[in-house]
């Protein structure tokens, strides 16, 4: 299983899938098109799974595993996102360190792109494992491309256990996770499960059923420009705005200043000049009533600003981009349930933590299919210190089986 699993994730990681905010297109890059039909769905009739699809409008590939069973089981679904973040992914080439010793990875020696315990604390716990890890020059992948190799494995084996009794088991790799728009067109009703699972966490025993609430924010500003030699009482300047803007908010209330539970403002981008700047901001909270503070406060901010100004400069575009599937999840605990159990039945202790972030199962849940996440065994998403462990992988297979095993019973709320 080992060699599938790591073959399957080394061929889909130098598969270039970046998606693209800026585009308009479903998917938003001609590249996850293109991984849907070349790679995957080949690999889905290769393994013998039945009514493989890949739908134009929404740009998911699923799949089923049809029951062999009478008994009551719920039909379950695993999903996982074919897309990379928003940093270099053309040209991935993964370095494979067998039996890690603790040391410094030396990723990229011309650039002295280190992987290091010092800056990376958590790798010591991966001490005599496989990591793979870039090359200092990209990212990885694992996010998302660690899940898919392992839903896929996972259903191969499960298709070769004679006497395992399941009901219907279906899959959906999907696209544009990244730029949070994957899951808006997924067609709930027509994948027909009674819950589902991302396989898009982080490492060994992350089940998580809560998420931020999200929101997006863009601040424009309208300024004066005249001749700076004749500037004073006439220049309005909206770079200078901006700043005032960003610092008039909580300055530890930022992503690099909290943790756990405590939400943040993030500036994400700015750019402008003296007549007219932009800033991006994403809002995140866990609690709603503070997520709904938060935004209140941007608005409120930039109509203080106003006031102060000789006109009306500031405006604030805001939209809600997702919320806490904790709120649904907690209806109906199933999935989160069933997947402690079978982490618990495979001695892996479960890590049940808010997600700081979200996932495509927080919009799925909201739109009827419960479906909290399960770690995928990779650290330091969206970057060159990217890696995962063969074994946690391994492991993240596992669990799917053993869902399988344990489902019966759980397919009546």
């Amino acid at each position: 299983m080992q060699e599938k699993l790591v073959d399957r994730f080394l061929k889909y990681v130098k598969f270039e899938t970046r998606s693209d905010e800026k585009s308009p297109a479903v998917p938003s890059t001609q590249n996850q098109v293109d991984f849907a039909k070349n790679i995957l769905i080949p690999e889905l009739e290769a393994i013998g799974l039945s009514d493989i699809r890949y739908n134009a409008a929404n740009g998911f590939v699923t799949a089923l595993l049809p029951r062999n069973s009478q008994k009551t089981f719920p039909a379950i679904g695993f999903i996982a996102h074919m897309d990379t973040a928003d940093f270099e992914a053309a040209n991935v080439n993964p370095l494979i360190w067998d039996h890690y010793a603790g040391n410094d990875l030396i990723l990229d020696a011309e650039a002295q792109v280190i992987l290091s315990p010092k800056d990376f604390p958590a790798l010591k716990n991966y001490v005599g494992q496989t990591l793979i890890t870039t090359d200092g020059k990209t990212l990885l992948g694992a996010d998302d491309k660690a899940g898919i190799a392992e839903i896929i494995t996972a259903l191969e084996a499960i298709k070769a256990m004679e006497g395992l009794e399941h009901g219907d088991i279906k899959v959906a790799f999907g696209p544009d996770e990244e730029i949070g728009r994957g899951a808006d067109l997924f067609d709930v009703e027509g994948f027909g499960c009674d819950f589902a699972y991302t396989m898009d966490g982080g490492p060994l025993g992350e089940l998580e059923y809560e998420s931020f609430n999200a929101a997006q924010a863009v601040v424009k500003i309208h300024g004066k420009n005249v001749h700076p030699g004749t500037a004073k009482g006439t220049m309005v300047n909206a770079i200078k705005l901006a700043i005032a803007y960003d610092n008039a908010l909580p300055q530890n209330e930022v992503p690099e200043k909290t943790e756990k539970r405590e939400g943040f403002y993030h500036l994400m981008g700015i750019e402008g000049n003296v007549e007219e700047s932009q800033m991006t901001y994403i809002i995140r909270d866990h609690d709603k009533t503070l997520f709904e503070h938060r935004k209140t406060a941007l608005l409120s901010l930039a109509e203080r600003m106003n006031s102060e100004l000789d006109e009306k400069r500031i405006t604030v575009e805001m939209h809600d981009q997702y919320y806490n599937m904790g709120e649904v999840l907690k209806e109906d605990m199933r999935p989160v349930d069933l997947a402690e159990a079978a982490m618990k039945a495979l001695g892996i202790t479960p890590i049940i933590e808010p997600i700081r972030g979200g996932t495509d199962g927080s919009k799925l849940s909201f739109m009827g299919l419960p479906t909290p996440n399960i770690f995928a065994g990779g650290e330091n998403f969206h970057g060159r210190y990217e890696f995962v462990s063969v074994q946690s992988m391994e492991k993240a297979v596992a669990v799917i089986v053993e869902i399988i095993k344990q489902s019966q019973g759980y397919g009546e709320q």
